[in-house]
């Protein structure tokens, strides 16, 4: 694995690991990144794991979508299809996992940040975080198949109305509404053991047998279609001028 990913199993307690490592970025997805959290998830996948967990570096941000130095605003839609749809397989091998995947909320999180949590299926926030589907904002939609996932995780209405404000939503706010499952006090968090002690304490089989039963009510294969349809849709509107404005203001004020 790059640096850019850290992967681990925990033979003694028989759950995996992985880190996205770039806090320096706010842990946004790099292409380099992409490969590196393809490859984690094929190598886990392998390993006899009761769950997987998902988690940033640092304690600010989870992650912050895009590296938009890779996903810049100067792109084709066909260019920006090819760089979007690594992402979305990604995106799909955690949705389809063969055991439960729980996202460890470090920190904040924004655009595909927020999409690569919703592929997760228990999402766990440490203290009052603040999340956004904010690709609205950008003159786009979400690109890696996450907003159809939103669609299943959470009342359709809220997630219309989340990728079409593009409004952040604190802990809270969102474990009313179903995305945020547990909240963890600051002073908890670093005792991993506490944080998992739910998810330990099953043996393997019997998460297998959970995530099945919940692949079949998610209808998982037919999704896998809906999402490239979410692709397409966003890397057609990769070089409106809105997108190309949004893109450019946020460059010029780094």
């Amino acid at each position: 694995m790059t640096e850019a990913i850290q992967y681990r199993i925990d033979d003694d307690k028989g759950y995996g690991e992985i880190r996205l490592n770039r806090p320096d970025k706010h842990n946004a997805v790099s292409i380099d990144m992409t490969h590196a959290l393809k490859s984690a998830l094929e190598a886990a996948k392998e390993q006899p794991i009761k769950f997987l967990t998902i988690t940033g570096t640092g304690d600010r941000t989870f992650c912050a979508g895009g590296d938009l130095h890779d996903l810049h605003g100067e792109m084709s839609p066909d260019e920006a299809f090819s760089l979007l749809y690594p992402m979305k397989e990604v995106l799909y091998e955690i949705a389809s996992f063969p055991v439960p995947v729980i996202c460890l909320l470090n920190g904040d999180a924004v655009g595909g940040g927020c999409e690569i949590a919703t592929a997760c299926d228990l999402r766990i926030s440490r203290g009052e975080r603040r999340f956004g589907f904010i690709q609205s904002t950008l003159g786009i939609t979400p690109g890696w198949g996450g907003g159809v996932l939103l669609y299943e995780k959470v009342h359709p209405s809220f997630a219309l109305q989340w990728i079409m404000e593009g409004a952040h939503f604190q802990a809270d706010e969102l474990r009313h509404q179903g995305w945020i499952h547990r909240i963890i006090a600051e002073k908890d968090w670093q005792d991993q053991e506490y944080v998992l002690q739910p998810y330990l304490s099953k043996s393997e089989e019997q998460m297998k047998t959970l995530k099945s039963q919940y692949k079949k009510k998610l209808s998982i294969l037919p999704l896998s279609a809906q999402m490239d349809d979410e692709v397409r849709n966003c890397a057609t509107l990769w070089d409106s001028p809105e997108h190309k404005n949004a893109v450019s203001k946020f460059m010029s004020r780094k």
